[in-house]
Order: C-alpha cells, then sequence, then structure tokens
C-alpha cells in the first residue's frame, strides 16, 4: 500500500487536500505530521504522527516509509514581528522535508510555495512561471522572503540531488474552511465594514478546492524542478470589491485612494475609532500590499496539469457565507 505524507495538513488547504487524497487514492495510507490535535487522531483513514515540522527528528520519522510527501506546513503572516517564525517555519522546514525525503528516497516531493515570490509588481503586469523573485517589491515582508528562500531551497535539492521535487505556487486562497482566517481575512474585514476605499492595485485569487487538485495533479505528472502558478481572473481592487459587494449585499466603498493617503488615514484613525466603540482592523502591511498588482498566468498549469479554475463568484459566494456561518463576518 502507498504511503503519502502530508504537512500542513490541518491548515485551510490541508484539510481540503486530505478530502480529496481520501477520494482520489482511497487505496493509499495517509499520514500526516500534526504539531497539535486533528481531526483525524481517531480516524483509521489517515495516520497522525505528532510532531514539528522544524523539527529534523519529527519529519524523519514522518517520512519513514512515505513513497510521496506533499508539504504544505507554514504560516501566514503580515506582522514583521513574525519574521524569526516565519524563517524557521518556511525554511528549516522545507529543508528538513528535503532532507527527509532524500534519506527515504520518496518518489515525488510537491510543495505549496504561492505566486508572491514572483507574480507581484507595481504596474499591472501579468506574471508566469519565467519571472524571476521580487525581492525588491516584497523584500519588507518576511512571509514573501522566507517563501522566496524555502523555494529555492527546494529546487537546488532537485539541482544538486535530483530530488523529484515540483512546487505548486497558488495566488490568494479563498473559499470555505479557513477556520483560522488566516487568508480570507480581507474579504471578512470587507464584510466588517473595515474596507473604507479601493485601494490602487489589483489581485488574483483561487478557490481552495481547486489548489487541492493541482497538487494532487502536480504529484502525479508535475515535472520535477519545475513550479506552476495556479490562479483565477486577474481583477483590480474595485472589481474585486465590486464582486464582494454583488454576492454579500454589503455596499463597496466608491472612494479611491492613494497608498499614502490610506496609510495617513489608517494612523489617524486607530486610535480614535475605539473612543466611539469602533476599531480599524487594517494594518499597514496590508494597506501597502493592496497598492500592488498579484496578477499571474495560470496556462502553464492549465496545459501541463489540467488545472481549471471555477466560476470566480461561486468561489466568492461559498467564502461569503462559510464567513458568516462561523460569524467571522
Amino acid at each position: 500500500m502507498k504511503s503519502i505524507l502530508l504537512t500542513g495538513a490541518t491548515g485551510f488547504l490541508g484539510k481540503h487536500l486530505v478530502e480529496k487524497l481520501m477520494r482520489a487514492d482511497p487505496e493509499s495510507r495517509l499520514r500526516a505530521l500534526c504539531r497539535g490535535a486533528s481531526p483525524w487522531d481517531h480516524d483509521p483513514r489517515v495516520e497522525v504522527v505528532h510532531g514539528d515540522i522544524t523539527s529534523a527528528g519529527d519529519v524523519q520519522r514522518a517520512a519513514e516509509g512515505a513513497s510521496e510527501i506533499y508539504h504544505l506546513a507554514g504560516i501566514v503572516s503580515r506582522d514583521a514581528k513574525d519574521a524569526p517564525l516565519l524563517y524557521r517555519t518556511h525554511i528549516e522546514g522545507t529543508r528538513n522535508v528535503c532532507e527527509a525525503a532524500r534519506r527515504h528516497d520518496a518518489a515525488k516531493v510537491v510543495i505549496a510555495s504561492t505566486s508572491g515570490v514572483m507574480a507581484v509588481s507595481r504596474d499591472a503586469t501579468v506574471h508566469r512561471e519565467t519571472g524571476s523573485y521580487k525581492h525588491e517589491v516584497v523584500g519588507e515582508w518576511p512571509y514573501y522572503l522566507s517563501k522566496i528562500f524555502a523555494e529555492k531551497l527546494a529546487l537546488d535539492y532537485f539541482e544538486r540531488y535530483q530530488l523529484p521535487v515540483t512546487c505548486v505556487n497558488p495566488s490568494l486562497i479563498l473559499g470555505p474552511g479557513d477556520d483560522r482566517n488566516s487568508s480570507t481575512r480581507d474579504v471578512a474585514l470587507f464584510l466588517r465594514g473595515q474596507i473604507m476605499a479601493i485601494p490602487e492595485g489589483g489581485l488574483n485569487f483561487v478557490d481552495v478546492r481547486d489548489v487541492a487538485l493541482a497538487l494532487i495533479a502536480a504529484m502525479r505528472q508535475g515535472k520535477p524542478g519545475e513550479r506552476y502558478l495556479v490562479g483565477g481572473q486577474n481583477w483590480s481592487f474595485g472589481e474585486f470589491l465590486v464582486a464582494l459587494a454583488m454576492v454579500s449585499g454589503r455596499r463597496a466603498p466608491k472612494l479611491r485612494s492613494s497608498v499614502r493617503l490610506s496609510l495617513a488615514s489608517a494612523h489617524l484613525l486607530r486610535p480614535l475609532l475605539p473612543l466611539v466603540g469602533k476599531s480599524f482592523e487594517l494594518d499597514d502591511a496590508s494597506i501597502k500590499m493592496s497598492a500592488l498588482f498579484w496578477y499571474c498566468d495560470s496556462s502553464k498549469a492549465r496545459t501541463e496539469l489540467g488545472f481549471q479554475a471555477r466560476d470566480p463568484m461561486e468561489t466568492l459566494r461559498d467564502t461569503v457565507e462559510d464567513l458568516r456561518q462561523r460569524q467571522v463576518a
């Protein structure tokens, strides 16, 4: 029986991947490396190995006998104070996975990266996998820098040791089931009336269920040493907020604001709104990011992996409904 190891299985994307693998590969044995409690602690379909991705010994133990490894473990944070944790988790975690895969002779490793390592710019350029890493654009945010270094490290294992590593780079992941509100936070902020102006930039988003299927396709037919951008449509933030308004019934802002004006307004509102029983939750990092363009072209994933992105309005409707059901917004 084939054994499949997943790291980050309890996360937003990880839980959907476990569900898809149960359906797509029912004869395989699923194993999840989990730091804490998991939904499968008493589920015979998933073997839970308790451990930490930053512990080489834990990862080696979890990878023993695994022929396929999906590496999703990570932390989503826009707070610069989390830099040490982000670097340790993303870079050392990836190194531990690659070393364990080498030692146990895994047949394939698929790593979930992010489109933001390469598909981001200050103008409305649509990026492909052939583009360079965007250190100069995202350098002030440890999340993206740590992801760049982790992806470089993984692909270096292919170059130096011929480790069969494939990277999948999804854009902003939306959809149902983000229990930690790590990826759908901006939608929740819109629903709570925290988005008061239309940012200058643009984004690409993709459904979590489609990304899970793309990871499975990458394991089956993705080329080692390659990376695949996985995203939906490229929309300006104005288009995105109008679409959110349509599915939620919440009014979209009409005022357009520069990043400089938005930052100045945020600094003014943060101390004042609590005085009248309100809050301003939008952080400076999010404001700066919204002035950039996160556009990508997923034609390579469509051609080589058979990737298909569903109707973006379906994704937004399901995201909004899920947030409201969980009373997040």
